[in-house]
């Protein structure tokens, strides 16, 4: 096996305790929930149970499902961030101005118990920063809102230096206002079409009309074969950025729609296996690890170099270890 995955797993989950619970430890915990997400043979968590159960480590789905339900998020909170300080530190200080796409992403809840608590659906909101290719600002929000609303947590945690790209969810006067105060913070904002705009005799715009109203530059520009018109609010100064250059950067918007495509596709965040909202944001915490972790794999060119190549690598690898917890404890106490 080439890949510096040992290596990894060793500096994340070794510290975490592996006798601090008489059944289930936390580091045979997160270790099920990373091998839930990250196993593309499992269907459902009775099939991870039944293999370890099988080969040696003995757990009962009850006492997962308990833990699950009771026990705090911060240690997967924790964990995904010390991966993300890991992956700044590993790329190093750049002084370039980068791209930070933010959006949300809804899953939608199926089980009865969760509907009978008048939630129907989860968001997820988060922001991708490009200097980095690391996840930023996450925020999860049960039920029902707008991102207008609920996405003011990820907006506060835009990296400074960063250009903030958003789509019309995140669209009001008073955010554009808000960003216009903020010395180090740029932003490219998609506007609604209803927005009332008057030109100014500097080619600023007015943004709304009567008591409602702000100033900033606006550009526009056409997707044709959609027939679907841009109009994007932006603070980059027009004597540095054009307005292709404005477009061009809107695009990028897509990454953060291409991050949420791969969680979802590959690393099962729209199976949600626990019935509460303790365990769903435990499984999201650990579907986000599992992703920062495998921008962190290397693997022989001659597989790839995308997360899916990595992922399938890795399954490749992991057959011959059982499951990935056996894999973790083979590193973790060095069988």
């Amino acid at each position: 096996m080439v890949t510096n995955f040992p290596k990894i797993i060793k500096k994340f989950l070794n510290p975490l305790p592996k006798n601090d619970r008489p059944v289930l430890d936390t580091h045979l915990f997160v270790s099920c929930w990373l091998g839930w997400v990250m196993d593309k043979s499992l269907v459902s968590m009775r099939d991870l149970i039944f293999r370890l159960n099988s080969r040696g480590i003995q757990l009962d789905l009850s006492t997962f499902s308990k833990a699950s339900c009771s026990r705090d998020p911060s240690v997967f909170e924790n964990l995904l961030q010390q991966i993300i300080e890991h992956l700044k530190k590993q790329k190093g200080s750049k002084e370039v101005r980068s791209l930070f796409p933010l959006d949300s992403t809804i899953v939608t809840l199926t089980t009865k118990l969760m509907w009978c608590q008048g939630f129907h659906q989860v968001k997820l909101f988060g922001g991708w920063d490009d200097r980095y290719a690391s996840v930023e600002g996450i925020d999860i929000h049960f039920g029902q809102g707008h991102d207008n609303k609920y996405g003011q947590a990820t907006i506060e945690r835009i990296p400074k230096n960063s250009i903030a790209i958003m789509d019309r969810g995140f669209a009001s006067k008073k955010r554009i206002q808000e960003f216009k105060k903020k010395t180090k913070q740029s932003f490219v904002l998609r506007t609604n079409k209803n927005f009332t705009l008057t030109m100014l005799e500097n080619g600023d715009f007015l943004l709304g009309s009567g008591k409602e109203t702000v100033t900033t530059r606006m550009v526009w520009f056409c997707d044709l074969e959609k027939e679907e018109e841009f109009r994007l609010a932006t603070n980059l100064p027009a004597e540095e950025i054009t307005n292709e250059e404005i477009g061009e950067i809107y695009r990028q918007r897509w990454q953060i729609e291409l991050l949420w495509k791969f969680l979802k596709m590959h690393l099962k965040l729209d199976q949600f296996i626990t019935k509460n909202q303790n365990g769903i944001r435990i499984q999201i915490y650990s579907c986000l690890i599992a992703y920062l972790l495998l921008q962190l794999v290397q693997i022989p060119s001659e597989f790839g170099h995308k997360n899916l190549d990595k992922l399938r690598y890795l399954q490749a690898q992991m057959c011959d270890k059982i499951s990935y917890i056996h894999w973790f404890r083979q590193i973790a106490y060095q069988l």
